[in-house]
């Protein structure tokens, strides 16, 4: 199964967290880290390492952020550029990430960013 970290400004992250399990249900290999004002960009990165390591199950890991080149993007790009089978979506929206609990089996992390990106356009 693909990992997936939802990331955001705030409480982006962890009010998404409560919409997803009210539609998709408890998460296996799904984390949550909200960028919130007392953070460095640095404390989210090793933040966001820690949870993709934490849902990585060799399958890849997906990152869905808030803004596309805000700091949660950023910080999930610059992990990108150096693990293997990681990918980023910035700007996800609720379909996409709810979608993402239901679709991330059977397939590839890219292939699921294809699919995730035909729901949240």
């Amino acid at each position: 199964m693909i990992g997936i970290v939802v990331s955001g400004h705030i409480n982006f992250a962890t009010g998404v967290e409560s919409a997803v399990k009210a539609i998709a249900g408890e998460q296996e290999q799904m984390e949550f880290v909200d960028f919130v004002e007392s953070m460095s960009t640095d404390e989210l990165e090793q933040a966001l390492r820690a949870a993709a390591k934490r849902v990585d199950s060799g399958e890849g890991v997906l990152f869905l952020t808030d803004i596309p080149g805000g700091s949660p993007a950023n910080r999930a790009l610059t992990i990108l550029m150096d693990t293997e089978k990681v990918e980023l979506i910035g700007g996800a929206n609720l379909p996409m990430i709810a979608n993402a609990a239901f679709e991330r089996d059977d397939t590839t992390v890219k292939e699921l960013v294809v699919t995730l990106l035909e729901i949240g356009s």
